[in-house]
């Protein structure tokens, strides 16, 4: 292949305005899985675990042991969605839905600021359970990233309920100063850094979601202490980080000890809301080299569900689900937000067409007509037609969040059709149904990275 100069031609593709141009944000499946209940005498909300297919009635959850019917997990992020979408709709019914959904987090919280996790049928704690003992982890950074955009997005408009949420948050300070007390210790495992001074030793997954609620509550006025807490652990997930562009393995987040796996993987999410809350360009640009070397390779070559970095070649391609997807998706549109990069704008909307059938089994995901996203693929021949919170919620999410691009929206109608390596380069290429082709294209040599659409994609092509 000739040498050519890598430009990024940013002509907006022409797919049908009844795709690009319609909504695709349908809450009625979410509705479906809410329901209200009165807890020590107040009105809550609740959102059922399970649905499945075909009837998708409501389902309990039992896979580890018996949980129950519904969860802080769940809640707390269909409330940040409802928070988001009354924040650029001013929707006064997804206000009213996450106000009661956030009532049900603050009845899970304990004295001490803890949280547990699900409930019963009877409506009343699972307190033992392994997935819902009191803990401050993962259920516990869902609930402050919730109560904090209520806090933000509240603080004016609903000044008393917005009071009750910081009140809650402010109530897990303790626990997370006992995180933090080993800040700056790290250990080794296979030459790679583990930061003690994440959530569960080395837990970058779980502190991400921390860290975008954290960010939430500083974004609402000032407040040293937690702007501490954010740059402290956005050391430790930035500490996570290994490779490059062209060194493996490529610039990934690791999320737990030298494991990668893309549920809740949103180290490049929380580090570029983080960096720029504080003004710290070295967090963005850790984001950056995830996305760049990283995410770039996910587009170009397929997804996967999890990796070990010690082991180069040990990867597992499957099961593949939503929540796989959001973190990078809006982590991408974190980074058009910080750079102005056109490019992480359009490569966030084919992160997201996934939803869209850009998958393995060329199987829509997300239905903009019921609201309803499956549960995952499970295998290269297997599609799980169920649809439970998880998957709705972080589908949501996505298009929630992709709703205000209009240019990365044609983009979510794109399938990959082709991959390739040719000398120091790799390339995706990217159609839509009008033929509309995108090349995304990593150059080992040169490091640089570039979205090719129109007819600098065609030139690519022909070169290659």
């Amino acid at each position: 292949m000739k040498k050519i100069a890598f430009i990024a031609c940013f002509i907006i593709a022409s797919v049908s305005a009844s795709r690009a141009g319609s909504p695709v944000v349908n809450f009625s499946h979410l509705d479906h899985l809410t329901e209200t209940i009165v807890m020590d005498g107040d009105s809550v909300a609740i959102v059922h675990i399970y649905a499945n297919h075909p009837t998708y009635a409501w389902v309990d959850a039992k896979e580890s042991g018996p949980e129950g019917i519904a969860c802080v997990d769940d809640a707390a992020r269909a409330a940040v969605v409802l928070l988001r979408h009354y924040e650029f709709s001013n929707d006064a019914e997804s206000l009213r839905k996450a106000k009661l959904l956030l009532g049900f987090v603050m009845k899970m919280q304990a004295d001490d600021g803890q949280f547990y996790n699900f409930i019963f049928a009877d409506h009343s704690i699972n307190r033992t359970g392994k997935t819902s003992f009191k803990s401050f982890g993962w259920w516990a950074g869902r609930a402050v990233w919730s109560l904090s955009a209520a806090y933000r997005i509240l603080k004016t408009g609903d000044p008393a309920f917005a009071e009750q949420c910081r009140r809650s948050v402010e109530r897990t300070f303790p626990s997370i100063d006992s995180v933090l007390v080993h800040y700056g210790r790290s250990t080794k495992k296979d030459g790679y850094r583990l930061p003690e001074w994440l959530l569960y030793k080395s837990g970058a997954d779980v502190t991400s979601e921390l860290v975008l609620g954290l960010v939430e509550y500083a974004r609402a006025g000032s407040s040293p202490r937690v702007r501490t807490y954010i740059r402290k652990f956005s050391e430790g997930l930035a500490a996570m980080q290994d490779g490059d562009v062209s060194a493996y393995p490529y610039g990934v987040h690791r999320s737990w000890e030298t494991q990668w796996h893309a549920w809740g993987n949103g180290q490049t999410q929380a580090l570029t809301s983080a960096g720029t809350l504080l003004k710290q360009p070295k967090f963005v640009r850790s984001a950056e080299r995830e996305a760049d070397g990283f995410y770039s390779r996910l587009l170009i070559h397929g997804w996967m569900k999890e990796m070990d970095v010690a082991v180069r070649g040990k990867t597992t391609a499957y099961e593949q689900i939503a929540y796989g997807i959001r973190p990078m998706a809006v982590g991408l549109l974190r980074l058009y937000d910080a750079t102005k990069n056109e490019r992480y704008l359009k490569m966030a909307g084919l992160a997201a067409s996934w939803l869209f059938g850009n998958n393995s089994l060329r199987q829509t995901m997300y239905d903009t007509a019921t609201g309803r996203c499956f549960d995952g693929i499970t295998n290269a021949a297997t599609l799980n037609r169920n649809s439970g919170a998880e998957s709705t919620v972080e589908a949501l999410y996505t298009v929630t969040e992709l709703e205000r691009y209009p240019s990365a929206k044609p983009f979510l109608y794109y399938v990959r059709t082709d991959a390739f390596t040719s000398g120091t380069r790799e390339a995706g290429v990217f159609t839509d149904e009008k033929g509309n082709m995108a090349v995304l294209v990593i150059d080992t040599a040169t490091k640089a990275v570039a979205l090719l659409e129109g007819d600098a994609a065609a030139r690519f092509i022909r070169r290659k």
